[in-house]
């Protein structure tokens, strides 16, 4: 017969509590339902939780668990997407997570290294380094197109001229023509006719040939820096020039 007297409930511990509970309420999860365990009793600390911008930080405290945490933030996906992005935190086991313990919840937690000032420095110094490719100029192959490239020429080596000044010319000497010959002047009658845009003849090509073009006369930017290189030096511009030169 067994002895009289009370008997004494036992304690259950808050663990069990949360698996009845979780039992009685309806459905429960089978992972991960060990919570956060601690080498000796904790505080009862209410969790921190940090926003951060598209996500929060969560602190882990005594009795959490990745169900009850996920659960109490509507994580979508459940304990497994909070695991998922947070596997490097938590590590192998998903079941064991421990206070003080951050997680990310609403975005995946990643390491960011932050650059040290050298190398940010060498960064900074191998963009500066770096040079900037030039877009080459184009231009179209057709009377304004030769104009205007000879024009950057010219430029480039200081030969004074104005698109309208080249343009009068070219239209007097030879109606645009780049392959014009004159075969009846002066010129033609010593052996050396007047050739191309601007009625070039070869002494003057050679002697005011500008470096980088064509050596061919017949060639239109070539033939016309030459021109206007023999016009500044002998008119001061092809501008001044209003008549057979």
């Amino acid at each position: 017969m067994p002895a009289k007297g009370k008997h004494r409930r036992p304690k259950s511990s808050p663990l069990t509590r949360r698996l009845v509970a979780a039992a009685t309420g309806g459905a429960a999860l089978a992972l991960p339902v060990i919570g956060a365990t601690t080498a000796q009793a904790a505080p009862n600390v209410a969790p921190a939780v940090t926003a951060k911008a598209g996500a929060v930080t969560y602190a882990v405290v005594a009795g959490d668990s990745l169900s009850s945490i996920a659960r109490e933030h509507g994580v979508s996906g459940g304990w497994k997407k909070l695991y998922e992005d947070n596997r490097k935190a938590v590590g192998a086991d998903p079941s064991l997570i421990r206070p003080g313990l951050t997680l990310t919840i609403g975005a995946k937690a990643a390491v960011v290294r932050t650059a040290t000032a050298p190398e940010r420095a060498d960064r900074s110094a191998e963009r500066k380094a770096a040079p900037v490719a030039a877009k080459a100029a184009t231009y179209p192959d057709n009377l304004d197109g030769w104009i205007r490239e000879a024009l950057d020429v010219m430029a480039r080596h200081g030969i004074p001229g104005s698109y309208e000044g080249i343009h009068r010319n070219i239209m007097r000497e030879s109606s645009g023509n780049p392959f014009a010959i004159n075969n009846w002047d002066i010129n033609a009658v010593n052996g050396t006719p007047s050739k191309g845009l601007l009625q070039v003849i070869a002494p003057t090509f050679e002697a005011y040939h500008v470096p980088g073009t064509s050596t061919d006369p017949y060639d239109p930017v070539a033939n016309i820096t030459a021109a206007c290189n023999y016009a500044a030096d002998r008119y001061g511009s092809i501008d001044n020039v209003n008549g057979p030169y």
